[in-house]
């Protein structure tokens, strides 16, 4: 297997961001999520959100990293300084997704360990991430680097879908 390279993202990886996002999503949320929002998740739609946000990143983001493996976007993810009112002095993965014909080969562990490392750099002892209910494969994948659930849990209703999240801490650093 080829190299693996963790960068930051640019702007013309929004497209390739986008078409892992749709994919991932359609793989990974098979029925946890009703088919029908699934197979109606648009790759344009996204890349152009994703244009958005590498243009003109939320104040609180700390980037967007790529994964690339033979010229190719295998994966991404998203950070920051935390968003949630009890967490705002910790760091956040706002979201994180490998492709899924780049799954169990290392493109999330190496997007997992340069967003802890560029969250420790950027002063956060601890962060914390957002799961779907019943998306057990990323469960257990945070499980096996560290990250615990806390008991907290929140809702978000987006156009046709109810997400209920679980979230899941760690401590980066002692």
């Amino acid at each position: 297997m080829s190299p693996l390279a963790i960068r930051d993202a640019r702007a013309e990886d929004a497209d390739d961001i986008a078409g892992v996002h749709v994919r991932s999503w359609q793989a990974a949320y098979r029925g946890l999520i009703d088919q029908s929002v699934l197979d109606g998740l648009s790759v344009d739609e996204r890349a152009a959100g994703w244009r958005r946000i590498l243009a003109e990143p939320l104040p609180t983001s700390l980037g967007t990293l790529v994964a690339v493996r033979d010229d190719r976007l295998v994966g991404w993810a998203s950070l920051g300084s935390g968003r949630d009112p009890d967490g705002l002095a910790d760091g956040e993965v706002y979201g994180i997704y490998a492709d899924p014909s780049a799954w169990s080969t290392g493109a999330g562990h190496a997007l997992l360990a340069a967003a802890e490392q560029r969250i420790t750099e950027a002063g956060h002892d601890r962060a914390y991430l957002w799961v779907l209910d019943g998306n057990e494969r990323a469960d257990a994948f945070y499980a096996r680097h560290g990250w615990l659930e806390d008991g907290a849990i929140k809702i978000e209703e987006r156009p046709q879908l109810t997400l209920r999240e679980h979230r899941r801490v760690k401590t980066l650093s002692a």
